[in-house]
């Protein structure tokens, strides 16, 4: 128990940092999807920015995983169409409920219980896609 403690210290500032910079505010995301406002798109670039830079100094100073290997992005298969049909469901479900699935439990947080529900679709989409994932071209 005591080893998850500093996840759930992590994961309590991510949240407070995600509410105070309104990325888990739902107009701030209507305003992304409508071209209106740069604000979400400044925040998920200087993510991005900071992963790929993160990775580099990882990289260049040999860091190791908790498991003891070296860190290492896995190459990813090839094919547009199903990065294309992954985004756009992605990105459908994002605009339709107005957040993505990382701040749906800070939402619960801060009160807006609406946001159960589309929890709880998500659980049963991921149900289904495991009953169905054999099936599934890949």
């Amino acid at each position: 128990m005591k080893n998850f403690l500093k996840f759930f210290l992590v994961g309590i500032f991510f949240g407070i940092v995600l509410v105070k910079s309104e990325a888990v505010s739902w107009y701030r995301i209507y305003e992304m999807f409508k071209f209106q406002s740069f604000h979400m798109y400044g925040i998920i670039g200087t993510a991005v920015f900071t992963g790929i830079i993160l990775l580099l100094i990882a990289k260049k100073k040999h860091l190791k995983t908790t498991q003891g290997t070296y860190l290492r992005v896995p190459l990813k298969d090839k094919g547009l169409i199903r990065y294309i049909a992954g985004g756009s469901i992605f990105g459908l479900g994002w605009a339709l409920c107005g957040a993505c699935p990382g701040p749906m439990y800070i939402l619960v947080g801060t009160g807006v219980f609406s946001i159960l529900i589309v929890i709880a679709a998500t659980l049963v989409g991921t149900f289904v896609y495991g009953l169905l994932k054999r099936k599934l071209p890949h």
